[in-house]
């Protein structure tokens, strides 16, 4: 559906040359929602302004639904772009129209007639659970409902393709939920493809098949976001993965037990699905001398399946708790020794 090719954007500034996207190729399946993940300034932002031409890339080729964009006239773009929609951060709205106009905006511009315009608002306002809500204004919504009237917005022409800005960031959690399901719920429904840029892992943990990582300009790391959280390779996108798996008050609790407890060691144990099925811990405390601890455990929910973590302490002789680590290990259970300087 989308392919990127040797994607290059450079700025020139006062200060010399800016390479925000330097030499990124990406492939992104029909169907797929894809993730895109970074701090500020890794160039995500630029990037999925190439998907539609609102950055025209330095080099390389942008291909949606089988168009090179970059080879398309000004009109033809126009027309392409049609099935490109588009969700920001700040909802981009026009706040002297009511939830109806905004929506209804794309289609007067693409010249839809006005019978037909009604029709497909109302299909979206039903779409979005925007019930009953048609006539107001923006002023009068909160922000989940203002992003909600931004995807209407966005589907309006009916795209293949829906590109999601940073579309959650100014939400509190419960909203931000709420939107990811809705977004998982017209992918589905639509066989929409979803691209999306974020600054959370929670976003790509909760709705995405597919996740890039990028950093100063490039990506660094790829592939299903199931492989991904299993066993991150690059030092970004562990930290990103720490962010769902090791949450603040376990990293404290891990560093006042090696503290208390010089001689043992902290594991950090990954399992998917059935691995996460057998007694394990049972079995370490019946088969090894060893005292174990569990400091924090959590299973969390992905496209894919549940991915889980469990951190433990293993306290006793030496060599007891290396044949403890090696006996986890053939239970085809990932494990890492925690350290912290």
């Amino acid at each position: 559906m989308i392919s990127l090719r040797s994607i290059r954007k450079r700025f020139e500034t006062k200060n010399g040359t800016v390479h925000a996207v330097d030499g990124v190729d990406l492939n992104i399946g029909e169907g797929e929602i894809f993730g895109v993940i970074g701090y500020s300034g890794a160039g995500k932002s630029t990037l999925i302004r190439m998907l539609n031409m609102l950055e025209r890339p330095t080099e390389g080729e942008v291909v949606v639904a089988g168009k090179k964009l970059s080879a398309l006239s000004t009109k033809e773009l126009r027309k392409a772009r049609q099935e490109i929609g588009m969700i920001f951060q700040h909802f981009n709205l026009l706040w002297s129209r009511t939830v109806r106009d905004n929506i209804a905006f794309p289609l007067e511009i693409a010249g839809v007639p006005k019978a037909k315009r009604e029709q497909r608002v109302n299909e979206l306002i039903e779409l979005v659970g925007l019930k009953g809500r048609g006539d107001s204004y923006p002023s009068q919504l909160s922000g989940g409902q203002k992003q909600r009237v931004g995807i209407a917005r966005a589907l309006a022409n009916n795209p293949k393709v829906l590109l999601c800005d940073e579309a959650t960031s100014a939400l509190d959690p419960k909203t931000t939920d709420s939107i990811l399901d809705l977004l998982v719920d017209i992918n589905q429904k639509l066989g929409l493809t979803i691209v999306l840029i974020t600054h959370e892992m929670h976003v790509i943990r909760k709705i995405c098949h597919q996740v890039a990582v990028m950093e100063a300009g490039k990506v660094v790391e790829q592939g299903p976001v199931l492989e991904v959280f299993r066993k991150p390779k690059e030092e970004m996108t562990k930290e990103f993965v720490k962010q769902i798996t090791e949450p603040e008050e376990t990293t404290d609790a891990i560093k006042q037990l090696l503290a208390d407890h010089p001689e043992g060691k902290i594991v950090q144990l990954t399992f998917v699905g059935e691995e996460a099925e057998s007694p394990l811990i049972t079995q370490l405390i019946r088969s090894f001398d060893i005292e174990v601890n569990i400091v924090q455990g959590k299973i969390t929910k992905i496209q894919e399946g549940s991915y889980g973590t469990l951190f433990v302490a293993l306290n006793g002789e030496t060599d007891e708790v290396e044949r403890a680590i090696a006996f986890i290990r053939s239970k085809k259970v990932e494990v890492e020794v925690i350290t912290y300087e």
